[in-house]
């Protein structure tokens, strides 16, 4: 069975392999390095990582939805949103055969 999904341990994993740290110190970068764009993100609104990507809020207004099994109207509060956009480096990684 194939694995779909990358996660934050298998992350560590990775820097702990890598780097030789302990797993207990790879997985603190890990929360570390992920807190600190959570912070930057409250502060600027924008997160850019060269060759990477950019993340950016959205701020989504209030709507009128529909539940799709019910039917039934309900209203969407406003709330924030997080977009990425990635770099044209990680695009043509992606692309390259």
């Amino acid at each position: 069975m194939l694995k779909k999904n990358f996660t934050k341990k298998d992350l560590s994993n990775k820097v702990y392999r890598k780097l030789g740290f302990s797993k207990n110190f790879s997985s603190k970068i890990i929360d570390d390095f992920f807190e600190s764009i959570s912070s930057e993100l409250k502060k600027l609104n924008s997160v850019k990582i060269t060759t990477f990507g950019t993340f950016d809020i959205q701020n989504k207004k209030e709507r009128l939805g529909r539940n799709p099994k019910t039917r039934v109207a309900a209203k969407i509060s406003a709330r924030k949103i997080i977009k990425f956009k990635s770099s044209n480096e990680i695009k043509k990684k992606l692309n390259s055969k």
